[in-house]
């Protein structure tokens, strides 16, 4: 048992080289050099005396060499702008070769791997200085646009060589040109019958607002207080007001049915030839069922103000509603003539609804769904 298993062994081992061999063999073929590399290296990492594995790094990696080369030397003559970006990625190609090489003892032995660290980094070097060159160009140009390229070729400049020269105050200086600013004020309600809060509905828009800061790249949401600190001059004003609602509007509905029980029962006894008998009737009762519904409903008005022209440039009304409700009966006759959840029902009393501040919550959470999402997509353009 023991040497079959070994054998199970031996056999899978030995269809996975010959499955690796040939991947490598294949790269080979159809040019790709370096997976080529990358293969028979891994294997002589496993196997130092895998011949075929061998010979292929042998032959692969001085061909992955030389085309990495000679596209260098083609994007360096190059007069298209930001050449320098696939002179450095050529470069890193070669320096990821010239690591794997180096990370297998045998195959150090087969051949002299190649560094390129200091061509890379001065490649890096000039890429990020185009990219960064431009975007100071857009920026000395002006313009909301041109300001949001700009930012781009910074964010692009630093990634190729991350902190590049004052690329951090770069960005944020682009950003700030760049960016739609947006006060939201502070959601009002107006209630001459009850003293309602809008914290609850506040707290929501405004962490909505702030994990939501920038929903597209650019669009960025100020409270009054922030703008104020910042003294923002900002695009669009959006002001949110609950200005129609109701809180508390009760209805009770009663429906009375006269209820006969299904099957006879005793009601009492009489006396036959001077014995007392139980006597059967069916019995009856007449049911209450109460059903009590608060209505709470109401509608936020959304205006969305330019800044400098004071002109409404969009108006939304948002609607939502809650029902609370609860159900109870009372009943009058014979017990025996009600079911069993008609007995349930007689034993639930009528119950206070929620406080009016509490309503106004719960009629307001559709509306902040309904909102949020037009926001949302309102700015997604922007």
């Amino acid at each position: 048992m023991k040497r079959s298993f070994y054998y199970f062994l031996s056999a899978i081992v030995l269809l996975l080289t010959l499955d690796a061999c040939k991947s490598a063999k294949k790269s080979l073929r159809r040019g790709d050099y370096d997976e080529s590399v990358y293969r028979a290296v891994d294997k002589l990492k496993d196997n130092s005396r895998h011949t075929a594995s061998v010979d292929i790094l042998k032959e692969a990696y001085p061909l992955a060499l030389q085309q990495h080369l000679d596209d260098i030397a083609r994007f360096e003559k190059s007069v298209e702008p930001f050449h320098w970006e696939p002179v450095a990625e050529a470069y890193t190609s070669l320096n990821r070769l010239y690591d794997a090489v180096r990370s297998c003892p045998s195959c150090n032995r087969l051949l002299t791997a190649r560094s390129f660290y200091d061509e890379e980094k001065e490649a890096r070097q000039n890429a990020a200085s185009d990219r960064y060159e431009e975007g100071e160009r857009l920026l000395t140009q002006g313009g909301r646009e041109n300001a949001r390229r700009a930012f781009e070729h910074f964010e692009r400049a630093d990634g190729i060589v991350p902190n590049y020269r004052n690329v951090t105050a770069k960005l944020d200086e682009a950003y700030e040109q760049a960016s739609f600013k947006i006060v939201v004020e502070q959601v009002s309600v107006n209630s001459r019958t009850y003293q309602l809060s809008n914290e609850y509905f506040q707290d929501r828009v405004s962490e909505f607002l702030q994990t939501n800061r920038r929903l597209n790249k650019f669009v960025r949401f100020y409270s009054p207080e922030e703008a104020t600190d910042v003294k923002l001059r900002p695009d669009h004003v959006i002001t949110l007001r609950f200005d129609d609602f109701v809180v508390g509007q009760t209805l009770v509905e009663t429906k009375t049915e006269t209820l006969i029980s299904k099957d006879s029962v005793k009601v009492g006894e009489a006396t036959v030839a001077g014995k007392k008998v139980p006597v059967y009737n069916k019995v009856t009762a007449k049911l209450n069922r109460n059903r009590k519904t608060v209505h709470s409903s109401g509608v936020l008005d959304m205006q969305i103000q330019d800044f400098g022209s004071r002109r409404m440039v969009y108006q939304e009304k948002f609607q939502g509603e809650y029902n609370w409700f609860c159900e109870w009966a009372n009943f009058n006759g014979d017990e025996r003539a009600l079911t069993t959840e008609q007995k349930r029902m007689s034993n639930i009393r009528e119950l206070l609804p929620p406080p009016p501040q509490q309503l106004f919550v719960e009629f307001s959470k559709p509306i902040y769904d309904r909102l949020t999402s037009k926001i949302r997509n309102y700015y997604a353009r922007y």
